[in-house]
């Protein structure tokens, strides 16, 4: 179904719901006077600078959702531009990886700074490009300032050459070496550009890779920017190589080629490049999707898990791998709790300024407000009930959808267990813990979850039981992710591998041992026979238990 009214016509209804009805309709932001346009954004001066070094031999367009104009005109490359920017990639990794650490380490602190001094110019492009709401776009400045600080301090240590017990203790001397893996192929996705582009780069230029990325081509210009940000804090801009164009045209070519593939997006897709990268036998992380879910127990503070559940449904317009779609309140507090979200959600403001004010910005393209149109519009119609938004809202832009909740959902509806990706969550009941439990549990999906109870305790032993990655206490998501020492991803369906914290720069090494056997050899010396050597041996190892050798 496609909205045909304009701004003053009547809105899309949701079957069973009228314009009248007295939810309502969410407010609409103001957009500030003097408020920067695309066009006073994207001039063609900037999309000349960022898009230099770009190989391509056509051009392809990229949209804002805002209002679905053209934002700009890019170089589309070919599997043959691809090839060359490998080519390239790994004639500069060679000399990239013999910076020392601290140096290609200190290159990302110099980039945390130039990213706060000027985020201004990446706020505008992320909201352009993906239609969020700038408080949402400036959570991607926050994780990527943390993901730069943190790789810029710890890089070093995480690789260091690091000594380990021989075979024989003293006279084995083994060092744990790491080694780039050479040139990593990273396929990045639309809904958060700046984080999930140069913030899963980070790591791997630390450790002395140079990567070929793929981003989104409705989103190319926020990764463009990260570049040209990252080269001006001394990064060489061969080791950066980026290259746009149709997915399934381009990122095969990505996937086939990188010695690592790196890949945020959905399951079906990951599962391809798993594939591939099987295949050739190189390794992967995968960062897929999620059908995420928040628990509120009977003595949770009912307020600050209503303002997380909205925060937790509805930041980027639900378009993010770890936001809640599920929401399993206890039945004692489900009323009270209710309540209190969605006189919440209801208030939401929907925007499409530049500047910080909206609450909630708009969906990133028409699949994905057929999507949402769609979960709500089956979910109604076989007996599910809209408790706020249920509509989209073209009065504010072509692809606005209300922050949407539903109860009574079961499982033959779609949105009971497909990801929806859009702004739209789900509430069920439940009498005790255990049943909560074993329903978060039984989706294949095992991203991100959440617990809000008053006693921190108990609500950390009941995370412990959940099968999810992440799970946050009183919080939806920023906490975990926001978190960067602590290893990042799914389980289950959600993907393989992990970002931030040590494993998010180690999966980007190859790790070799090195094993200086001194004095005596590994085999019968000093007279000994076999037999004499393996009495002996088996002395050793006897005595180096009881020494509580590892």
């Amino acid at each position: 179904m496609t909205d045909t009214q304009d701004s003053t016509g009547p809105q899309t209804e949701t079957p069973g719901q009228s314009p009248d009805d007295e939810r309502g309709r969410n407010p609409v932001a103001p957009v500030p006077t003097g408020s920067r346009t695309a066009r006073d954004v994207v001039t063609p001066e900037l999309v000349t600078a960022l898009t230099r070094g770009v190989a391509g031999s056509g051009t392809t367009r990229s949209h804002t959702p805002f209002t679905g104009e053209v934002l700009a005109e890019l170089p589309e490359s070919t599997p043959e531009d691809v090839e060359a920017a490998f080519a390239a990639a790994r004639t500069a990794q060679r000399a990239w990886a013999r910076v020392p650490v601290r140096q290609r380490a200190a290159v990302l602190l110099r980039f945390h700074d130039l990213v706060l001094a000027r985020q201004s110019e990446v706020l505008d492009l992320i909201q352009l490009e993906t239609g969020k709401a700038r408080l949402h776009a400036h959570e991607e400045v926050q994780a990527v300032a943390v993901a730069a600080r943190h790789y810029g301090r710890k890089a070093p240590g995480y690789l260091r050459p690091k000594r380990h017990t021989g075979a024989i203790p003293g006279l084995t001397k083994v060092t744990e070496l790491r080694h780039p893996r050479g040139v990593v192929g990273q396929i990045a996705p639309w809904n958060y550009p700046f984080e999930l582009s140069v913030g899963d780069a980070l790591p791997a230029f630390a450790a002395g890779n140079a990567v070929v990325m793929k981003p989104d081509t409705e989103t190319a210009l926020t990764a463009l920017w990260a570049r040209k940000l990252l080269i001006e804090a001394g990064l060489p801009p061969e080791v950066w190589q980026v290259v746009i164009g149709d997915g399934p045209v381009v990122g095969p070519e990505v996937a086939d080629r990188g010695d690592y593939v790196s890949f945020t997006g959905s399951t079906r897709t990951g599962r391809e490049v798993a594939r591939r990268a099987a295949a050739r036998l190189v390794g992967c992380s995968l960062e897929l999707g999620g059908k995420n879910a928040m628990i509120v127990l009977a003595d949770a503070d009912l307020d600050k898990a209503a303002a997380g559940a909205v925060r937790g449904a509805f930041s980027s317009a639900g378009q993010l791998c770890i936001s809640i779609e599920r929401l399993y309140v206890h039945e004692s507090v489900a009323d009270a709790f209710l309540e209190r979200f969605l006189a919440r959600t209801r208030g939401l403001r929907l925007g499409t300024g530049l500047a910080y004010g909206a609450d909630m910005g708009s969906l990133v393209s028409e699949r994905q407000l057929e999507t949402v149109r769609r979960h709500v519009e089956e979910a109604v119609e076989k007996g599910a009930r809209v408790l706020a938004g249920g509509r989209a809202r073209p009065d504010v832009g072509p692809l606005f959808f209300e922050p949407t909740v539903l109860e009574g959902v079961e499982a033959p509806m779609a949105v009971c267990g497909e990801e929806t990706f859009g702004p739209l969550v789900s509430v069920y009941r439940f009498s005790d813990e255990d049943e909560a439990v074993e329903l978060v549990n039984a989706s294949p999906y095992g991203l991100n979850s959440s617990v809000w109870s008053g006693n921190g305790r108990h609500a950390r032993e009941l995370a412990a039981r959940l099968r999810t990655g992440t799970v946050n206490v009183n919080e939806g998501y920023a906490a975990a992710y926001g978190s960067a020492q602590a290893p990042m991803g799914g389980m289950g369906d959600s993907g393989l591998g992990r970002r931030h914290g040590s494993e998010g720069i180690l999966k980007y090494t190859e790790p070799q041992t090195v094993a200086h056997q001194r004095v005596l050899p590994m085999a019968p010396s000093l007279g000994m026979d076999d037999a004499k050597y393996a009495a002996f041996m088996s002395r050793s190892l006897k005595v180096l238990k009881v020494l509580r050798f590892r």
